[in-house]
């Protein structure tokens, strides 16, 4: 048959790069590019944060998703910073001490710098105490009506004890001090030749015979009746210290009151909050009951009994502490909403913590001064920004924020791994909070979430999905240019030209993968802007050409491909078998992709195919070795279908052919060799020879159509190094599926070959045109009696499988009449007995038609 010609199906060249030309760089350096500050190609991003952000009912919360390097976090800050709501101020939160209840402190929500001066206001209260007070007592009225009310405690109490000792001594007794250790305290002993003597002394008298023993009984009993007597009189003693007690405080009471309610009326006067009012009332109250705090050190320390120990204890003791305010988020001077970015969402970080002291008994310790803030509670108000997953994964985190968006009630308590001997011992008072949660994840824990967690879709009703590429407009080259401007001005690098813009374009629209797409990646294109502004710093150049953005690229592959060197060299060194020059039978080079932290490559491989008459069909030895993927095994399996209907509608497919990936000890996946595989085994079926200079990608479908793929720009440049390394000929190239050509961005040096002749691109649609261009021959199609044109690709498959299912049926046939005839002689031989084994090896098998005649 006559040469097909192939040359219908070249790509150009000028469609396997897209240019960035000048009309679309329209100014020459970026000192003419105003900065922008704007969010670039994430239209529908944009529009579902300014949604949630916005809507203030419950559950509205944001989940920000999107790969990696897609700028979501910095996005986020820009959006909440354009918002016009972020100008209404946040509020301040203290919490106050308990006067009734010390182990519950008060929370407050105060207007925004009130809780800085509530807590100086306090101080200062505290200090005009501290001075007024001993002034107060100090004066002779008050000095006057205490003396008079000692005065008369001290003559009610010497006139008990005279009474008393005037009793002990009418019945022969005297009251003496006895020294007991470092105390001494009252005894009562009888008078023996008007002398006091110890019991014990009598006792020894009475041993030897020197004293009568009846007497010694009768003192003994006096004695008794007398120590009740002085017990009672130092009960009555004590009432009357207390009652004395009570009059000179309820007299300090008294004068301190009209004082100490002016102070407290002044502090209403500046803060007229309600929670506040019961608060100073309270502290009124608990102020006249310690106002012995305030008289001076030494009557300080009697009012605090542990003042003493302190030292020895642990921390000093501040003696005013209960009238300390602790101002947990102070918004004063700002103004602005608050917008709270943590970085570090551990359980302490977002929720605060409740700090605690050791003291030297080696017990925890804790106050309200000691209760701490989180990013939580200073977000109150406003947004809060975090990693999702970072929150997740520390203990406790995730539980408790489902909890407070729920509830919208903060709970301050600690989290602490050891909290059974740890206990903080006080629970303040819940807080009623108004939070915007916003959280950055990739798009996997969104869906993992969604499915696993009920409470998720409840807590976050908003999801702003940012994307990886957009449009390739003028517009969008603009505000490439000005990101670049903007990052430039930040980091005081040299300024870009209008030929290294271009170049950065062109690298961008490479890194979407389409030519009318560039990446949203702006992290990745900001360190190529940074590494192409090193090399022409490197240089003394003051402004990056395309030249410094090209050398940029080329450094960074050098530092990525050392496995893709090494491979390489082995096909070189013929270690790793690749024809590139040539024609076989069921052979041809597919390609694969290798991803290796972040760089993708690829590599030719070659798949062979070998056929043989049977039933089972398609033979996957990646699968059978357990090295194929599920994609990879549906590939196959529609290979199969195509076969079945093309070839299968009038006599069935009784072969077996395998199918291997040559050389290839790692697991495969994906479809994109099943068209590879596809024009092995036709070859293989047809007899005809297919290029070996010709590599091949695309996956197929059952109706022989060639389905687009990935990764095409890295699977041509990988065949085209491999033929590169060994002189290009002008018959080598890749055929890829038509769809992919809108994907190419190939290299400059590979563009120029294939202007030259020297390299080819093929776009085909179905596997017909792959196969006139592998072989050079037409494929065929069938007519309207459903035969091939004699002598077609499709003619010699058709014919191939239709003698392997006749040889297949008449060796069946064979193989019947040979048991049949063995049958009957192991019957004669055997007396009647049946035959024990119908197969036997050798058995005559119709040679295999390799030539396709």
């Amino acid at each position: 048959m006559a040469k097909i010609n192939t040359k219908k199906y070249e790509v150009p060249a000028a469609k396997l790069r897209w240019r960035c030309d000048e009309q679309s760089v329209p100014f020459a350096s970026t000192k003419e590019v105003e900065a922008g500050d704007k969010v670039i190609g994430q239209d529908r991003a944009v529009e579902a944060l300014e949604v949630g952000l916005t809507m203030r009912a419950p559950g509205f919360n944001v989940f920000v998703s999107g790969p990696a390097g897609t700028c979501k976090l910095s996005s986020v800050r820009k959006i909440l910073d354009q918002l016009p709501a972020k100008k209404r101020p946040g509020q301040d939160i203290v919490y106050l001490n308990n006067f009734t209840n010390p182990r519950e402190p008060m929370a407050a929500k105060l207007p925004a710098g009130d809780g800085a001066r509530l807590k100086k206001e306090m101080r200062h209260f505290v200090e005009e105490l501290k001075s007024s007070v001993p002034s107060l007592f100090d004066h002779k009225e008050y000095k006057a009506r205490r003396d008079e009310l000692l005065g008369e405690y001290r003559q009610r109490q010497r006139t008990l004890f005279r009474e008393l000792e005037q009793e002990i001594r009418d019945r022969g007794f005297a009251m003496v001090q006895v020294q007991m250790g470092q105390f001494t305290r009252p005894a009562i002993l009888p008078l023996i030749e008007n002398q006091p003597t110890p019991f014990e002394q009598l006792e020894q008298a009475t041993e030897n015979g020197n004293f009568p023993r009846t007497r010694l009984e009768q003192l003994q009993e006096r004695q008794q009746e007398l120590q009740g007597r002085l017990e009672a009189v130092m009960k009555e003693a004590r009432g009357l210290d207390r009652e004395v007690r009570d009059k000179v405080r309820e007299l300090e009471r008294t004068l301190a009151a009209a004082m100490l309610e002016g102070m407290v009326d002044e502090l209403r006067g500046r803060f007229t909050h309600e929670k506040l009012v019961d608060y100073f009332d309270r502290m009124r109250e608990f102020t006249l009951e310690n106002l012995d705090r305030f008289k001076g050190d030494d009557e300080t320390e009697a009012a605090n009994p542990f003042a003493a120990f302190a030292g020895q204890m642990g921390p000093e003791t501040d003696p005013f502490l209960e009238w300390e305010v602790n101002v947990l988020v102070d918004n004063s001077g700002d103004g602005h909403k608050p917008v709270i970015v943590e970085n570090s969402p551990t359980y302490s970080n977002l929720f605060g913590t409740i700090e605690k002291v050791v003291t030297r008994t080696g017990q925890w310790a804790t106050d309200f001064t000691k209760l701490r803030a989180g990013s939580i509670l200073r977000a109150d108000g406003g947004y809060i920004v975090f990693n999702i997953l970072d929150a997740i994964t520390e203990p406790g985190v995730w539980k408790t924020l489902k909890r407070l968006i729920k509830t919208r009630e903060f709970q301050l308590e600690t989290y602490d791994a050891f909290w059974f001997f740890m206990n903080s011992g006080i629970k303040p008072e819940p807080i009623e909070i108004d939070v915007k949660f916003i959280v950055v994840g990739e798009p996997s824990l969104y869906h993992l979430l969604y499915g696993a967690d009920e409470d998720f879709k409840k807590l976050f009703k908003i999801r702003a999905d940012f994307e990886t590429v957009m449009r390739r407009t003028d517009e969008a080259i603009h505000q490439t240019a000005q990101y670049v401007a903007r990052l430039v001005d930040e980091e005081e690098l040299p300024d870009f030209n209008r030929k290294a813009l271009g170049a950065l374009v062109e690298e961008a629209v490479r890194m979407a993968g389409r030519q009318d797409k560039l990446t949203t990646r702006f992290s990745e294109l900001a360190d190529l802007v940074r590494e192409a502004a090193y090399w022409a710093n490197k240089t003394n150049r003051k402004t990056v050409t395309d030249t410094h953005v090209h050398r940029a690229l080329e450094s960074r592959q050098r530092r990525d491909n050392l496995y893709e060197d090494r491979i390489r060299e082995l096909i070189d060194d013929g270690k790793l078998l690749i024809s590139v020059e040539g024609d076989k039978v069921g052979q041809v080079n597919g390609l694969a992709v290798y991803q290796i932290a972040g760089y993708a490559f690829a590599k030719p491989t070659r798949v062979t195919v070998k056929i043989g008459f049977g039933r089972s069909g398609l033979i996957n030895i990646e699968r059978e070795a357990k090295l194929s993927g599920k994609t990879y095994d549906k590939g196959l399996l529609l290979l199969a279908g195509f076969l079945r209907g093309r070839y299968a509608q009038n006599k069935p497919i009784s072969l077996e052919a395998s199918i291997a990936f040559e050389q290839s000890y790692g697991g495969v996946d994906g479809d994109s060799a099943s068209s590879t595989e596809a024009f092995a085994l036709l070859s293989a079926l047809s007899n005809v020879p297919l290029k070996q200079s010709v590599a091949v990608t695309g996956s197929i479908n059952q109706n022989g159509e060639i389905q687009p793929i990935g990764g095409v720009n890295e699977k041509i440049e990988g065949f085209y190094l491999t033929c590169k390394a060994r002189g290009l000929s002008g018959e080598q190239g890749v055929i890829i599926p038509t769809q992919n050509v809108n994907d190419l961005m190939l290299p400059h040096d590979l563009v120029r070959d294939v202007r030259k002749g020297k390299f080819k691109i093929w776009a085909i649609r179905d596997v017909d045109e792959g196969l006139e261009i592998l072989t050079g021959q037409a494929a065929g199609k069938r007519d309207e009696k459903g035969r091939y044109p004699e002598g077609s690709i499709n003619s010699r498959v058709d014919l191939r499988i239709y003698r392997l299912a006749k040889a297949l049926q008449e060796f069946g046939k064979d193989k019947k009449t040979q048991h049949a005839k063995l049958a009957e002689t192991k019957q004669t031989d055997n007396g009647g007995a049946p035959p024990k084994s119908p197969d036997k090896p050798g058995d005559k098998v119709p040679p295999e038609d390799g030539d396709g005649k």
